[in-house]
């Protein structure tokens, strides 16, 4: 049974899709063991404590840099000793310490089609203000393994929903969560746990 580490920084909504997952046994071979956040306020940490699992704060306006806070961060998750780091809309960048101490043992949800709408500044409701002003009839949500590069690590599971005439930033990124984040997260960590996801340079190949 694999550990599995939650990185949150909000309400907790992609956390929510997982235990909700755990419990109807649709992760395999994965338990999340504990849940840490970058800020003390999060509502996420209340999710995790009503359903018994493990919180940890790391604040991150608490340290002057973030070199110091990644290093804290890699020292906390080989701590819990983490099989499989799962970043649930966490919002800090953390540098190449924490990626190198967990190659290819790090996922994100991304609220876009990754390679589009991507990148540092393409977050929350910034992504869906930039995918409204653009005009594509298509976005939808990628996960995909954490690299050096922000949001550049190949891509494990993507999901499309429809843009519709009318969507506010709010409307479009419900519909993103609820048709695409909340489906795709738990299938990719799923895989993962089962030993499914094989990793060709830049590509992945579900086995």
């Amino acid at each position: 049974m694999m550990n599995i580490a939650v990185l949150v920084s909000g309400g907790g909504t992609n956390l929510q899709a997982l235990i909700d997952a755990e419990k109807r046994g649709d992760i395999k071979n994965g338990k999340i063991t504990c849940v840490i956040s970058s800020n003390p306020n999060a509502y996420a940490l209340e999710r995790a404590k009503q359903n018994g699992i493990k919180t940890r704060v790391l604040v991150r306006k608490d340290y002057d840099d973030v070199h110091k806070y990644s290093a804290d961060m890699r020292d906390a998750l080989l701590e819990e000793k983490a099989d499989l780091v799962v970043y649930a809309g966490f919002m800090t960048i953390l540098d190449e310490q924490v990626v190198k101490a967990f190659p290819n043992k790090m996922m994100n949800v991304h609220p876009a089609l990754i390679p589009s709408f991507c990148g540092k500044g393409f977050y929350g409701l910034h992504v869906h203000e930039a995918v409204l002003e653009s005009g594509v009839k298509l976005t939808g949500a990628t996960v995909h393994f954490v690299t050096e590069e922000c949001d550049g690590g190949p891509i494990i599971l993507q999901r499309a929903a429809e843009v519709k005439a009318g969507d506010t930033p709010e409307t479009l990124q419900k519909r993103v969560m609820e048709e695409c984040e909340w489906k795709i997260l738990p299938q990719a960590v799923s895989l993962f746990c089962q030993g499914r996801i094989k990793i060709n340079g830049k590509t992945t190949e579900i086995i």
